[in-house]
């Protein structure tokens, strides 16, 4: 695989991470803005939104599935 290649996966690997962060920040945010009705509410929908997106985080393998399905660029091999 060229350089190229790896520095796209790497590119679209950041790029699938980030867009899985700011999906967690807006779920936060519209759980604890509209839905929270006291200040109790408010805590737990700011904690475990986060704490459930880390703990169900998608696994290198299916995150190397999805880039490949959408971009067509591989995961590259490990050299030692």
């Amino acid at each position: 695989m060229t350089d190229n290649q790896n520095d796209k996966y790497i590119y679209y690997t950041k790029m699938a991470w980030t867009i899985y962060t700011l999906i967690t920040i807006v779920l936060v945010v519209v759980l604890v803005l509209f839905v929270a009705q006291d200040n109790e509410e408010m805590f737990f929908f700011g904690l475990m939104p986060a704490a459930a997106s880390y703990v169900f985080r998608p696994t290198d393998r299916f995150i190397s599935k999805l880039i490949f399905k959408f971009t067509g660029v591989s995961q590259p091999t490990k050299q030692e």
